[in-house]
C-alpha cells in the first residue's frame, strides 16, 4: 500500500497549436489547474508523505514560468514577429505542438528530477522546509477546461 498526496496550482496560460486544423491554431488561453500527485510507501518523521509547503517552494518558480506565458511550436512563424519583451513570456516547444499533454510531460520531467534529488527550501520568513529524496511523482494532471484534462505519469 502507498500513501498519496496531491498539490494543486492554478495558472493562466496560452498556447497555439500549429498542427491543429481548427481554431486552436490561433493564440488562445486557458485557466489551468496543475495537479502533482506524489506517493511514498512510508511517512516521514512528521508523519507526512511530504510537507505541502516544501513541495510548493520546490516547484513554484517552474510552475510560475507557465503563468501568463504563451507556448508555441519552434516552427511556428509567429516567433519571428514577437518583440524581445514578448519573448520573455514565451515557452518554445522543440519539434512539437504545445498541447496540454506536452505541458503535463514537461512539468512531470522537471518535478520528477527535483524529487529524485530532494532538498531544503526556504520560505520568505526564513523557515526551511525539507523535501526528502526518493518520493515518487505518480502523475501530473493539467486541466485545460472544466471538462478536459491531460495527464502524464507512471502506470
Amino acid at each position: 500500500m502507498r500513501y498519496r498526496v496531491c498539490k494543486s496550482f492554478e495558472i493562466e496560460s496560452g498556447h497555439m497549436l500549429s498542427k491543429h486544423p481548427g481554431r486552436c491554431q490561433y493564440p488562445h488561453g486557458h485557466s489551468r489547474r496543475v495537479d502533482l500527485v506524489l506517493s511514498s510507501e512510508s511517512l516521514d518523521s512528521s508523519d507526512m508523505v511530504c510537507d505541502f509547503k516544501a513541495l510548493k517552494l520546490a516547484v513554484e518558480e517552474y510552475i510560475d514560468s507557465y503563468d501568463h506565458a504563451l507556448m508555441v511550436n519552434d516552427s511556428d512563424p509567429i516567433l519571428d514577429s514577437l518583440t524581445e519583451k514578448q519573448k520573455t513570456r514565451i515557452i518554445v516547444c522543440k519539434n512539437e505542438d504545445p498541447t496540454t499533454e506536452v505541458m503535463a510531460r514537461r512539468i512531470y520531467d522537471h518535478v520528477s528530477d527535483l524529487l529524485h534529488e530532494g532538498g531544503t527550501y526556504t520560505d520568505p520568513n526564513g523557515f526551511g522546509f525539507t523535501l526528502r529524496a526518493g518520493l515518487t511523482l505518480e502523475r501530473v494532471r493539467v486541466t485545460e477546461t472544466s471538462s478536459s484534462w491531460a495527464e502524464y505519469g507512471i502506470d
